[in-house]
């Protein structure tokens, strides 16, 4: 079995390499090729320009740019965090929740802010040129785990709608030998 298995790979790659004397292809075939090819792209081109000069946005035309800033209200151990979104793009954003994410190195806890006070205000709408804010109180999500205490990272993850990750922003909530 084995003498008849290395046989026929022997042989086998014996013809390939003996068809390596083959020539390419005939030059009528490439000028068929071209001609079918040519007016192809011409028509794409020109679907294309008109599309730009018609005035619609295109997808790389639309900026979405959002601007992020997380303040802590305590330089160690604070008790809230302010998340303020600025839509600094051209094109309006409708914002999912904000993802609150404790690191501590190896773990990480995620929560999804849905608002404050008892007031859902998420998914959001949010113009061009407008800003968000919220105030985000710590000690809740400590009454729910007491071991978030020792977590010394915070980071907000912004997304939206679509689940396409717009930005993130981070703190550190205390002092750690490695900032990571």
């Amino acid at each position: 079995m084995k003498k008849g298995l290395l046989f026929a790979l022997f042989f086998g790659l014996n013809t390939v390499l003996l068809a390596q004397t083959e020539i390419g292809p005939e030059g009528h075939k490439l000028i068929w090729v071209f001609v079918i090819l040519i007016p192809l792209v011409v028509f794409v081109s020109i679907a294309f320009l008109k599309k730009i000069k018609s005035g619609k946005n295109t997808g790389f035309l639309k900026r979405t740019k959002i601007e992020i800033s997380l303040v802590k209200d305590r330089l160690y151990y604070p008790d809230f965090l302010k998340l303020t979104v600025k839509n600094k793009g051209n094109s309006d954003i409708d914002l999912d929740q904000p993802l609150l994410v404790f690191d501590n190195f190896w773990l990480k806890r995620k929560f999804k802010l849905k608002g404050t006070n008892n007031h859902t205000f998420y998914p959001l709408f949010l113009k061009a040129g407008e800003t968000h804010d919220l105030q985000i109180d710590l000690n809740g999500f400590y009454r729910h785990d007491k071991s978030l205490k020792k977590y010394p990272k915070t980071k907000v993850i912004i997304y939206n709608v679509k689940k396409r990750r717009l930005g993130s922003k981070s703190v550190y909530l205390r002092k750690t030998l490695f900032k990571y």
